[in-house]
């Protein structure tokens, strides 16, 4: 569970470049006093050196002017445990019997409070005279208590591993005695298995006995079926070859007919062209006939006018 921390921190409150304005005579004086507490007065001269370069680095540091914009706003750690705790359920509580999850919570609250103090601190830090050795003091703090952190972090973890170890090995030691417990059970079955298993071996062995006495009465059916296969097969065979034959048959026949309707058609045709021809024949002879007579008459009606 993790704490939002609203912090706006500025990267460095250094200038980038060597001041242009003249040197804070408060924090020359400042410097000053501090290099005459620190030496000896037998060293003044070696102290007169040391605090000049010492005054221009500090002059070298001074900080700018806060920025009103930048804040940093702290959110209770309190009220964030107090509304974790509300949330963890009675079941979770009591799963929990070594306490492993409150000391995770614990070491979780100690890491958010060591980093929101840090933070704090590193904002606080640009306030100072003394920037980057206020921040490295932070730092070295903060990692310190990082580093207990992480040792009480790793002998929970160690503790809990112990644990889940102990609760795997009961769970197999609780399996194992319920194996053992259902041993003669499990004997039970497995001997009613064996025992099913031989008496349906016995069982494919009698049948196997009774279809090998069977074999020959197999056989001679078998061979009268193939018989009575053949037969049938036979005779299909032989009503085909008859169909086939009346099939030959009948074309032959109807070949036949049409030859006697072709010939009975050409003979009726040249019955009645005879027909025809004689009847022409039997006109042109009565023509003549008529003719003739018609001719003798006319002799006779001349003989007679002669006569007279």
């Amino acid at each position: 569970m993790s704490n939002p921390l609203a912090i706006t921190l500025p990267t460095s409150r250094l200038s980038p470049v060597l001041p242009t304005v003249p040197v804070d005579l408060f924090a020359t004086r400042h410097a000053a006093r501090s290099c005459s507490r620190w030496f000896h007065p037998l060293r003044a001269a070696m102290a007169v050196l040391a605090c000049a370069g010492f005054v221009q680095a500090a002059t070298a540091q001074t900080p700018r002017p806060i920025n009103p914009g930048t804040s940093v706003t702290e959110s209770p750690l309190d009220d964030a445990r107090a509304t974790g705790a509300n949330a963890a359920s009675p079941a979770d509580a009591d799963a929990d019997a070594n306490g492993f999850g409150a000391r995770q919570k614990a070491l979780d609250t100690r890491s958010e409070e060591n980093n929101y103090r840090y933070a704090v601190k590193q904002h606080d830090c640009y306030n100072d005279f003394f920037v980057n050795h206020c921040l490295n003091a932070a730092r070295a703090a903060k990692r310190d208590v990082s580093q207990e952190i992480r040792k009480q972090q790793l002998a929970l973890d160690d503790e809990q591993r112990l644990q889940h170890a102990q609760q795997r090995d009961q769970q197999t030691a609780l399996k194992r005695a319920q194996y053992e417990a259902d041993a003669p059970q499990r004997a039970t079955t497995e001997k009613a298995s064996a025992e099913s298993f031989a008496e349906k071996q016995r069982q494919n062995a009698l049948s196997e006995a009774q279809r090998t006495a069977e074999a020959p009465q197999r056989a001679q059916n078998q061979a009268a079926y193939d018989r009575k296969q053949a037969d049938y097969q036979k005779k299909l065979d032989d009503a085909a070859a008859r169909g086939a034959q009346d099939a030959r048959d009948r074309d032959a026949k109807a070949e036949r007919y049409e030859a006697k309707q072709r010939d009975a058609a050409e003979h009726q045709a040249e019955v009645q062209a005879r027909q025809k021809e004689a009847a022409v024949k039997q006109q042109q002879r009565a023509q003549q006939e008529a003719a003739d007579r018609a001719h003798q008459e006319q002799l006779k009606q001349q003989q007679q006018q002669q006569s007279k």
